[in-house]
């Protein structure tokens, strides 16, 4: 069968749905949970591996940016598919690399919604609400 919706595909396409629903239902509390208090304020400093040999820095920023547009395309998924679609975009566009990227954050986080919701994660697990400034 040549169809582009054959069985096969949308088989494929349940189980990756699949996967990344409990994926994100994994990550998404532990990536939260581990955000500094102070994390969306523009005055923190945003050293990250500035100590650490220049190979190892530039591995970590390729493979932090690769998982971030993973996330951000997982996210993007998951907002017609089973998932937490905006957290999960959310986590990967905080991994990726980009001007006006601190901005960007802010402002889908000082979402009321958005905001309730890492909020709730974090109080379950005994973490401070961020402060948004």
């Amino acid at each position: 069968m040549t169809d582009l919706l054959s069985k096969e595909t949308l088989v494929l396409l349940g189980i990756l749905s699949a996967v990344f629903f409990v994926g994100s239902l994994i990550a998404i509390p532990i990536l939260l949970v581990r955000l500094p208090v102070d994390y969306f304020d523009e005055k923190r400093p945003r050293g990250w591996f500035r100590t650490n040999h220049v190979v190892l820095r530039i591995t970590v920023h390729v493979l932090k940016n690769v998982i971030g547009v993973v996330f951000v395309l997982a996210g993007i998924a998951m907002l017609v598919l089973p998932g937490q679609g905006v957290l999960t975009i959310l986590i990967g566009i905080s991994l990726v690399d980009f001007p006006g990227k601190i901005r960007l954050e802010r402002r889908i986080v000082g979402r009321p919604a958005v905001l309730r919701a890492i909020n709730s994660i974090r109080e379950k697990f005994g973490k401070p609400p961020l402060d948004i400034p």
